[in-house]
C-alpha cells in the first residue's frame, strides 16, 4: 500500500485516566478490521508509534508476541519437597509461563505431584496443570498481565485482609468454626494475590512497562511493593489472632482452663471501636493512594496522632482489669494488630505524598 496522509486525530481522555484516539475509518476498512481485532503498538527509537494489526504480524512471521518463558526442573531423591516447591514459587514470581517438573524416582512421583498441584491451586493465580505423565507434571500460567491490573489486585488484597482482621476479632467472642475457616482462607487469598502482584511488578520492571501497568513513573513499582508487604502483614496478624483464639478454645475444651466470666465486655467493645477506626483509616489511605490525593493523605498523617490518647486509654483499661493471662494475651494481640494497621495507614499516606508531591508542586503559582 502506497504512503497516504490520513490527517490528524485529537487525543481524548476517557475520564478514568486513560487516553484514546480514534482510528481512521478508511484504514480500518482497507485492512478489514472488526470490533475486537488486536493491534500491536510499537514505540520506535524516535518516539513515533507504529500500529500493526496482529493478523499482518502473524502473516509476515514477525509477530511481536514474546516466546513463552519455559523452565524445566528435574528432582532427585536428595531434594526435599519444600525445596522444590520454593523453586517453583520463585519461578512463578519471576514470570515463568510454563514450568515442567520431572521426578527421577518413580516412587516419589505421586507424592511430589500432589504437593505441586496443591501449591498451584493455593498459591498461584491463573495457573493450570496442562500435562501430566507418571513421572512429570507441567504447569502453565494462563492469566495475562492486562486482564487483572496491579491496582485491582492490591485493592482486592486490602479488602480481603481487613475482612480477615474483623473475623479474627469476632472469633474471640463467637468461637464459630466458620470464622476460623474464613480467616485461614483469606490469608491464603492474600498470599496468592501478593505473589501475583510481585510477578506483575517484575514483568513490568524487566520490560519498562510502567505506563502499560497504570503507573506514571517507574518509581511507583517500589511504592506498590511496599503496599503489598503491609497488606500481607495485616492478613498474617489476623491469622496469628485466630491461631491464639483456637489455642484458647482447645484449653477450654480439654478442661485445662476454666473461665468464670466471658470476655470483658468493656474491653472488647473498646477494642472493636479502636479496630474500626484503624480499618477506616487504612481504607481511606488506600483510596488516597489510588486517587492520587495529596491533601487527603496529608490529613491522614495528621489524624494518626489523634489516636494516641485512645491507645493509652485502652492500655490503662486492660491493665486495670484482673484478666486471665490467656485472655489477656489474645486481647493484647488484637490491640497490637489494630495499632499496626494505623501505622500502615500512615505509611500508605506517606507513599501517596511521595507519589504525588511533584505534581502538587508543579501546580504552584509564583508571583
Amino acid at each position: 500500500m502506497a504512503e497516504k496522509d490520513l490527517g490528524y486525530r485529537r487525543v481524548q481522555c476517557t475520564g478514568r485516566g486513560s487516553y484514546i484516539i480514534s482510528l481512521p475509518k478508511e484504514w480500518v476498512q482497507d485492512l478489514d478490521l472488526k470490533r475486537g481485532s488486536e493491534i500491536a503498538f510499537n514505540v520506535e527509537p524516535d518516539s513515533t508509534l507504529m500500529l500493526v494489526p496482529r493478523k499482518i504480524q502473524e502473516k509476515e512471521g514477525r509477530g511481536n508476541l514474546p516466546k513463552p518463558r519455559e523452565y524445566y526442573i528435574s528432582i532427585d531423591s536428595k531434594e526435599t519437597i519444600q525445596s522444590t516447591l520454593r523453586m517453583i514459587k520463585a519461578l512463578y514470581a519471576i514470570g515463568a509461563d510454563i514450568i515442567r517438573v520431572h521426578v527421577k524416582n518413580p516412587q516419589d512421583a505421586v507424592k511430589y505431584k500432589n504437593e505441586i498441584k496443591n501449591l498451584s491451586r493455593d498459591s498461584f493465580l491463573g495457573s493450570e496443570i496442562i500435562d501430566e505423565t507418571p513421572d512429570e507434571i507441567t504447569l502453565q500460567i494462563l492469566i495475562k498481565h492486562s486482564e487483572f491490573s496491579i491496582e485491582k489486585a492490591v485493592r482486592r488484597m486490602a479488602i480481603v485482609a481487613l475482612a480477615a482482621n474483623r473475623d479474627a476479632i469476632a472469633a474471640l467472642k463467637d468461637r464459630n468454626t466458620v470464622l476460623f475457616d474464613s480467616v485461614i482462607n483469606a490469608h491464603k487469598d492474600v498470599s496468592r494475590l501478593a505473589l501475583y502482584i510481585v510477578r506483575q511488578l517484575k514483568y513490568g520492571i524487566e520490560r519498562n512497562l510502567y505506563r502499560e501497568l497504570g503507573f506514571r513513573t517507574p518509581k511507583e513499582f517500589l511504592l506498590y511493593r511496599v503496599a503489598v508487604n503491609d497488606i500481607e502483614s495485616i492478613a498474617q496478624n489476623a491469622l496469628n489472632i485466630i491461631n491464639n483464639v483456637d489455642s484458647l478454645q482447645k484449653l477450654i475444651d480439654e478442661e485445662m482452663l476454666f473461665l468464670k466470666d466471658p470476655v470483658d465486655e468493656e474491653i472488647f467493645h473498646q477494642l472493636l471501636d479502636f479496630s474500626s477506626l484503624a480499618q477506616q483509616s487504612y481504607d481511606d489511605a488506600i483510596k488516597a493512594l489510588f486517587k492520587r490525593e495529596y491533601k487527603d493523605a496529608e490529613k491522614l498523617i495528621s489524624k494518626r496522632e489523634s489516636f494516641k490518647p485512645l491507645e493509652n486509654e485502652l492500655i490503662m483499661l486492660m491493665s486495670s482489669k484482673k484478666l486471665d493471662p490467656n485472655i489477656a494475651s489474645v486481647l493484647r494481640l488484637i490491640f497490637d494488630s489494630s495499632r499496626r494497621i494505623m501505622d500502615y495507614s500512615r505509611s500508605m499516606a506517606e507513599l501517596t505524598l511521595n507519589r504525588t508531591v511533584e505534581e502538587q508542586c508543579s501546580t504552584l503559582a509564583y508571583k
